[in-house]
């Protein structure tokens, strides 16, 4: 399927060539794997194992062309001998001008280290997609990313993922450089503290997807907990791509007025899911595809490390980005990311014929929540944020209001909604929560706001929109609607700024979780 050669070289001087060895195709009822022959340095050990600091290194280069239709992971084996304190890797590859339409060539990577490569198994070491050239792994310290701790002897792969692979194939070269000496010490991990002071039962802010530079994002912790102070957040996720080397990171940003909950971006070929609020260290696998029939497996780890399943974007137009899981497994839907687009229209319409269907069927409906996906300047963290009704600051009671749908979204911290309903005998609803009342009981629902200028509320039910009404040009004001049950089986309000795209809504300046009524 593809050209391979290596060459060696000793200290920068070429050594030679070699051709690779036969090349392997394994299923391993996931996604399909190319596996390239073995990279070896056994023959260029400096005294192996002496536990002496040396300046010896040895560096071998491997070339080769993938051709379209390749498996979306190829590994490429390499021998680490004793005596390697440091392992530094870059890659390069060909990027030629396509035809408009056509897909270029897009090469991600990542290593996993002598435990193997098996799915879910315990061998990552790191990923950083298509974000870096190069990474290093030692004992006391890592390329961002990747996790560090000491470059054990055995059978390390290199993974390199094929995003994208352009019509002439995928020509590229990877450079493997051992350093020898004695190990460092590496560091223990220290997380962020599940709790921050809170003010009890409230509202609280958060953003629950975005990156740094531990993926392929360009802000460090420390700039994104400012951010998110800054918009009068409560509490952040950290959801990298594909990797957990983060979660230590963030420990010294945590504090009484920010929660840091850890969690990972688990991104796939068929859609991208949070992991929301997972224990910190916990490595979620993405080598899959919805026909593989393992991310039921996956949802479950996500959980039992006591995490929120929550699928992306699920109508982005990025390559893998749509979802394609279904939502069986979701414990919520992100359906509003970063600014507004058609595509989170799509979305929310999407989700709300699941609360439809969740009224025929009597089965449990999925709450919905908003996230910046924020990356780099001038992506606004906290644009949308998700505030959610919880009984204290800490990741449990967060993570509860979160699964319960007691949240609405907003577009920044100015923006604020309380919403309800009542029924004619005292009784009481609020976002997430089911009104008791009889089919024909009278039901008033109530929605008060503030910072919304120029907008206008809408209130929406399993029918589709039945009430709207225009704000003061302050933003300020409270929208009333009487109904009933047999009339409406949930409420829920949006408000929208005016209409910027002909035939489509104003985009979102707020939407609630919806409140159901009836027995």
């Amino acid at each position: 399927m593809c050209n391979d050669e290596h060459s060696a070289r000793h200290a920068g001087q070429h050594a030679g060539q070699h051709a690779m060895g036969r090349r392997g195709l394994l299923v391993t009822g996931a996604a399909a794997a190319l596996t390239l022959g073995t990279v070896s340095f056994a023959n260029a050990v400096p005294n192996p194992g002496n536990g002496e600091n040396t300046d010896d290194e040895h560096t071998q280069v491997v070339r080769g062309t993938l051709p379209p239709g390749s498996p979306d992971f190829v590994y490429l084996p390499v021998e680490i001998p004793l005596g390697v304190r440091e392992l530094h890797v870059s890659y390069t590859y060909e990027r030629p001008v396509v035809p408009a339409g056509t897909q270029g060539n897009a090469l991600d990577i990542g290593i996993f280290d002598e435990r193997g490569t098996e799915l879910g198994g315990k061998g990552f070491r790191g990923w950083s997609g298509g974000a870096r050239t190069e990474f290093f792994i030692r004992a006391d310290d890592a390329t961002p990313g990747y996790i560090p701790g000491p470059v054990r002897p055995g059978t390390w792969s290199i993974a390199l993922g094929p995003y994208t692979v352009a019509p002439l194939g995928l020509a590229y070269e990877v450079t493997i450089t051992l350093r020898y000496g004695a190990p460092g010490k590496t560091p223990s991990p220290v997380y962020p503290p599940e709790r921050a002071k809170g003010r009890g039962r409230d509202w609280y802010r958060g953003d629950c997807h975005l990156h740094s530079w531990y993926s392929d994002g360009k802000r460090t912790p420390a700039e994104i907990a400012a951010l998110a102070r800054a918009a009068g957040l409560d509490f952040i996720n950290t959801s990298e791509h594909n990797t957990h080397a983060a979660h230590p990171h963030w420990a010294d940003q945590a504090g009484d007025d920010l929660l840091i909950l850890t969690g990972e971006e688990v991104t796939t070929r068929n859609g991208h899911v949070v992991a929301l609020g997972t224990d910190p260290g916990t490595f979620v696998d993405w080598r899959y595809r919805a026909r593989d029939n393992r991310f039921g497996h996956y949802a479950r780890v996500i959980r039992r490390a006591g995490g929120l399943v929550v699928p992306a974007h699920p109508h982005a137009t990025c390559i893998g980005c749509n979802w394609k899981f279904g939502f069986g497994e979701a414990d919520a839907v992100e359906v509003w990311n970063g600014a507004y687009t058609p595509d989170d229209e799509v979305s929310l319409q999407s989700w709300d014929n699941t609360l439809v269907a969740s009224v025929r069927s009597g089965r449990r409906w999925t709450p919905a929540m908003g996230n910046s996906d924020a990356h780099r300047h001038p992506d606004p963290v906290g644009t949308p944020q998700t505030v959610v009704l919880a009984e204290s600051l800490t990741r449990d009671a967060i993570l509860d209001g979160i699964r319960a749908g007691r949240s609405y979204v907003a577009e920044s911290k100015a923006v604020s909604l309380d919403f309800s309903a009542a029924g004619g005998r005292g009784q009481h609803a609020g976002i997430g929560e089911r009104l008791h009342v009889e089919a024909d009981d009278p039901v008033t629902v109530r929605l008060e706001v503030t910072g919304a200028p120029d907008c206008s509320v809408r209130f929406v039910t399993d029918q589709g929109v039945l009430h709207t009404a225009a704000l003061a040009a302050s933003g300020t004001g409270t929208v009333q609607w009487r109904t009933t049950a047999s009339y409406a089986a949930y409420v829920r309000a949006e408000v929208r700024h005016a209409v910027v795209v002909p035939g489509l809504p104003g985009p979102l300046a707020a939407f609630t979780n919806p409140i159901f009524l009836g027995t």
